[in-house]
């Protein structure tokens, strides 16, 4: 671990606080107004302590008695202060509070606003747990400082009074008490110096934490049909453990740095305590002005303390706010224009010469020189093996990520000329891994939006989902789970075709969308989704699937290798027609396989109770 910090961590931090402040200036000058307040009334205390002293108590010890008149005005004297102080507690604690808060909030709705605006592209090389953690533990060590900054700045004009208080009491005083100053500030660089690179590690390891468990939890099918349970948890106990010592090791250079911040101003208070007996013996000063002079240096410590809670939470914030600017200011969204679409009928699409690439860590090229055409109200299947680009494919068709080369088109108009919301209010993608919101059918269907239940059995009937939906126990208001726990594979997926086309989509792009379903279940879909005002673009295995496009576009190895009928491909390409006879073979094969498991299980029933009777 290195031992050295950023030298200018303190600058950095003190920025990222001129944020805040000019994010919030009228709330953060009430929170200092109200700090203020209770550091003229702590110091107003010190004097008031020290009057009263003077002036009543140490008359009654000399005369034996007390003037009811005196104890009024030194009680009066003494709890009007305390109110004034307690209003002034009051005021920077809901001040600074609601400053806290409010620039959390709105750093949170930012980087998911940034989110919501980067291309798929950059989410696919930034783990999910990264992110979260960004949204979540970045932000709020970000402004975990401005908790205590109204009282540090406040307390500045209370350690200005005191120390002009403490002069004018007596200077020799003063010089002896003020040398904890270079003391705490010697403290302060050594601290700063030692905790920021092991607060930045934690940091870090937060985020790496979250990463492991979102893994866990998504993998979690994974790793029970797998028995990587005990595997996966000491993965995760490896990183909490790293994630512990880190803590520990930030929580042992705090628990050394408070005590001594905390000694500092009564080693003070002992050495004015000296000095003083000193000077009163000589009669330069009073017992009153003694009395106050300590009771500031006892103070002090409050105020010292204030600008510590500062110092040691920056650098966690520098760090915090590196990883959300790094967010905030990422590259690659999505440009728009101004130009609309026309709402009605079947929307018509246009491929380019479209070329697309993750870049040479990631595969290099994917698509190269895609150059396809779909007419409003036709169905094209989209047909390749296993990584010739279906699926990028169909995230350009729906403008999750721009072509590094050549357009996609709807109506004529290239999808980056568009306003934003235009593409996703005319076309909708089914993903083959179907994701469902642990909500009901409705509120899974609806997504906000505010439809009759008409449209939405309208639609379920075309995703052949009316069925299983109208048999669940409640109907549309059935929950679903998480991630649609509680339905099957195919229950899932017509759910999610359902919600498609409930939008009305003018074109609908399927990625393998039917996978799980009965293929006649998956026929009468397709034929459906021919009465529809939709021009559909179906990325497909099985070749009775295939024979219901009206054209068939072949992709091999991110090219297009062949374009037209079905049955025309058949005829003049070899690869194409070896490829969909491979898949209707692999099908048949597994239909076969789940056959014999069926039969092998009723003949090993049937023996089981055969057994039973003779026995």
């Amino acid at each position: 671990m290195p031992e050295r910090v950023d030298p200018q961590i303190l600058r950095a931090g003190m920025r990222v606080l001129g944020v805040a402040i000019r994010a919030e200036p009228l709330v953060f000058t009430l929170s200092v107004l109200a700090s203020a307040l209770y550091g003229g009334t702590t110091v107003a205390s010190a004097w008031v302590l020290g009057r009263v002293t003077q002036e009543a108590i140490l008359p009654a010890f000399e005369r034996g008695d007390a003037t009811g008149g005196a104890l009024i005005a030194a009680a009066a004297a003494i709890v009007g202060v305390a109110v004034l102080k307690a209003l002034g507690v009051a005021g920077r604690r809901f001040w600074a509070g609601l400053m806290q808060y409010r620039m959390q909030a709105a750093y949170r709705r930012a980087v998911t606003r940034r989110y919501l605006e980067l291309p798929l592209a950059w989410h696919q090389r930034h783990p999910t747990g990264q992110l979260l953690s960004n949204a979540g533990a970045d932000v709020e060590a970000v402004w975990a400082p401005i908790a205590p900054l109204p009282m540090a700045v406040g307390v500045v004009f209370m350690l200005v009074t005191a120390a002009a208080a403490i002069l004018a009491v007596d200077l020799p005083l003063a010089l002896i008490g003020f040398l904890i100053f270079p003391a705490v500030a010697v403290l302060n660089y050594l601290y700063q110096r030692r905790l920021g690179p092991r607060a930045a590690l934690a940091q870090q390891l937060r985020a790496q934490v979250s990463e492991v468990a979102h893994e866990s939890f998504e993998g979690g099918l994974v790793v029970k049909t797998l028995g990587r349970e005990d595997a996966e948890t000491e993965r995760f106990a490896a990183q909490a453990r790293r994630l512990r010592d880190a803590n520990i090791e930030v929580g042992r250079i705090r628990g050394l740095f408070d005590p001594v911040m905390e000694t500092l101003p009564r080693l003070g208070v002992l050495a004015v305590l000296l000095v003083g007996a000193v000077r009163l013996d000589s009669g330069a000063i009073d017992y009153g002005e003694l009395v106050q002079v300590s009771y500031l240096f006892t103070l002090l410590a409050w105020p010292i303390r204030a600008l510590g809670w500062v110092l040691a939470e920056l650098p966690r914030s520098v760090v915090g706010w590196e990883r959300v600017r790094a967010v905030l200011d990422a590259e690659g969204s999505l440009p728009y224009g101004a130009a609309g679409l026309d709402a009605a009928g079947a929307g018509g699409l246009r491929v380019e010469n479209v070329r697309y690439g993750y870049g040479e860590d990631a595969g290099g090229e994917v698509l190269e020189g895609v150059d396809f055409t779909v007419e409003p109200g036709r169905t094209v299947a989209v047909v390749g093996p296993t990584g010739s680009g279906k699926s990028t494919l169909a995230a350009l068709l729906v403008r999750l990520v721009d072509p590094a080369e050549g357009a996609v088109l709807l109506d004529g108009v290239d999808v980056r000329e568009l306003a934003p919301g235009q593409v996703a209010g005319s076309v909708s993608l089914v993903p083959q891994e179907t994701f469902l919101f642990d909500d009901t059918v409705r509120g899974n269907l609806l997504l906000g939006r505010d439809l009759p239940d008409e449209e939405l059995w309208a639609a379920l009937r075309l995703a052949q989902a009316d069925g299983f939906v109208s048999g669940l126990p409640e109907g549309l208001d059935t929950r679903v789970g998480e991630r649609g726990a509680t339905l099957s594979g195919g229950q899932r997926q017509r759910l999610a075709l359902a919600r498609a086309l409930a939008r009305r989509p003018r074109l609908l792009v399927l990625d393998d969308a039917t996978s799980s379903v009965d293929p006649r279940v998956e026929a009468r879909i397709l034929r459906g989704l021919r009465d529809t005002r939709s021009s559909v673009v179906v990325i497909a295995y099985r070749k009775a699937t295939i024979a219901l496009a009206d054209e068939v576009v072949h992709l091999d190895r991110g090219r297009v290798a062949g374009r037209g009928a079905h049955a025309e491909l058949l005829e003049r390409s070899p690869g194409y027609r070896d490829l969909v006879n491979a898949y209707e073979q692999a099908e048949q094969e597994q239909d076969a396989q789940e056959r014999d498991e069926q039969a092998g299980g009723a003949q090993r029933s049937a023996r089981a109770a055969d057994e039973d009777v003779t026995a």
